[in-house]
């Protein structure tokens, strides 16, 4: 019995000093996860696990960079390709996503909700049931969260728009409302993150500028690539840490305007600090987040630590 007891004790304390297991975040998506049209695509590939094994770095690992800055674990992967929402990845991508047990799941469809029937959420929803039942089979206890994409200026300026002749805040109101809906399909799914809104916020605050097409106002952000459909890096770096606070629940000025990932890919500090007050300011809406600005550090912004 004192045996017993003894190598009892003895297996408790290992698993004491044992290191806590990080967390297994996936991201599910398109070019708007893996960054088409910027520098963040190919950003620090080595720091996150591509399941496709294309060398992209992209959102993922920017999320991984400002965790890892946060002082919180995350073991970050993600699967993704060009120009589809989830069905393809239901079809094609079943095993590889159901490989393992995953913690979190940050995921979204098409850009239009469905791109042969622009603005209709119903694939959308039944394509979120679906892969909320394949993610839930592995992990029961799984955390789920819908990235709510951005306004797209193609379809919004343009007379072969879907949203052409409507304010650009439209198609993000629509977007964000096809994934509310689809958010109710599991209890799996703990939040929609509002990225095309905090977009929005940025461009009537005055931080970016709401029309590519007729040129971008002095001091303002352009937050779409140069096709005016992908984002530009501010674009892709405001999805980033919508993504980090909601996640976290960490105030993203937490970071400070000397963040390394904007540092690297060539960011001002005063757009990072313009950027991430915008995504506190939305996350903060939503209750998401608690106040937790960094206080300006004197120095020259530094590179990522490997």
């Amino acid at each position: 019995m004192r045996v017993t007891t003894l190598a009892a004790i003895a297996a408790v304390a290992l698993t004491a000093t044992l290191p806590a297991a990080p967390t297994a975040v996936l991201f599910i998506g398109n070019s708007f996860t893996f960054g088409e049209g910027s520098p963040v695509k190919t950003w620090h590939p080595d720091t996150v696990t591509d399941l496709n094994h294309e060398g992209i770095g992209g959102v993922p690992a920017l999320v991984k960079a400002f965790t890892k800055q946060a002082g919180i674990d995350y073991e970050v992967s993600l699967e993704t390709h060009p120009g589809v929402g989830l069905d393809y990845h239901l079809q094609n991508r079943r095993d590889v996503l159901a490989g393992r047990a995953w913690d979190i799941v940050v995921m979204h469809g098409y850009s239009t909700l469905d791109s042969a029937k622009p603005g209709d959420p119903a694939k959308l929803i039944d394509t979120t049931r679906q892969m909320a039942e394949l993610l839930t089979s592995r992990n029961q206890n799984v955390e789920i969260h819908l990235t709510a994409t951005w306004s797209r200026a193609d379809q919004t300026y343009p007379a072969t728009g879907h949203w052409y002749g409507r304010p650009i805040a439209a198609m993000a109101a629509d977007v964000q409302d096809g994934y509310e809906k689809a958010s109710k399909t599991s209890p799996a799914i703990k939040s929609v993150i509002p990225v095309g809104h905090a977009w929005i916020r940025a461009i009537e605050t005055g931080v970016a500028d709401p029309n590519p097409y007729d040129g971008i106002t002095p001091g303002q952000i352009d937050l779409w690539a140069r096709d005016h459909y992908h984002a530009s890096t501010e674009g892709y770096y405001l999805e980033a840490l919508m993504v980090f606070g909601d996640l976290t629940g960490r105030d993203p000025r937490s970071l400070g305007e000397a963040e390394c990932s904007a540092f690297e890919l060539g960011v001002p500090p005063a757009e990072v600090k313009a950027l991430q007050q915008v995504a506190f300011d939305e996350l903060a809406s939503k209750r998401r987040v608690t106040a937790a600005p960094k206080r300006s550090a004197r120095g020259a912004p530094e590179r990522c630590s490997p």
